[in-house]
């Protein structure tokens, strides 16, 4: 079996305390007042140590853990979001990812838009996204609203819009952090189903969430 995704000895860590970026300047005054000599030394924490499996082409896998075990940050890691600190990371073919209610969406541009926005953003010609347009509107149950703005949209409207994106643009790993939550019963089965249905054509699913029986 191809193996999808490859990870050898992934480690991630954060720094606490250490000035971010946008910081206001009166906060950064406030700082070197309280350390004028120097830095304070750093704390850090790892999210992530030594992390080593692989997923084959096909697997769908449910990672779970307790809040704060690090289970977002490694999606993150996967859909290069956020960079490892040290370690291997290989995940081939193209990837969808959907980590909070409403990612990769532009407020101001409509439902139409966005579906053709993220189309463009995993390298599909229009054509491809036309020919599962009707598919993704379906799915997602907001054909009312679809060429309203997404700003306008709920979160639930976003959430259901955001997986039928991810879940119809052929992806050939899909992953999905906890946001299935926001949705209600009938959507979590939907989506569970269109999972199932991915993997029996090939793809891989990274599917993290507390709900045991939905893993």
């Amino acid at each position: 079996m191809t193996n999808s995704i490859e990870i050898q000895g992934l480690s991630k860590r954060y720094r606490l305390g250490s000035t971010q970026h946008g910081q206001m300047l009166r906060e950064r005054l406030v700082q070197i007042m309280k350390r004028p000599f120097g830095r304070a030394e750093e704390e850090s924490i790892w999210a992530l140590r030594d992390v080593s499996f692989q997923v084959g082409e096909g697997e769908v896998v449910g990672i779970i853990g307790r809040n704060g075990a690090g289970k977002s940050t490694l999606l993150k890691v996967l859909s290069r979001i956020a960079y490892p600190t040290s370690g291997n990371v290989k995940v081939h073919g193209r990837v969808a990812a959907l980590l909070e209610v409403g990612t990769g969406f532009h407020d101001e541009l409509t439902g139409r838009e966005n579906i053709y926005l993220n189309g463009s953003i995993l390298g599909m010609r229009k054509r491809e996204v036309e020919d599962r347009f009707d598919a993704i509107v379906e799915f997602s149950g907001v054909d009312r609203f679809i060429d309203t703005p997404i700003k306008h949209y709920s979160s639930g409207m976003r959430l259901r819009l955001g997986f039928a994106v991810a879940a119809h643009l052929e992806p050939d790993v899909l992953i999905v952090d906890e946001v299935l939550a926001v949705g209600d019963a009938g959507f979590q089965k939907k989506c569970i189903q269109a999972m199932e249905g991915l993997r029996n054509s090939g793809r891989t699913v990274l599917f993290d969430s507390h709900n045991l029986s939905a893993v």
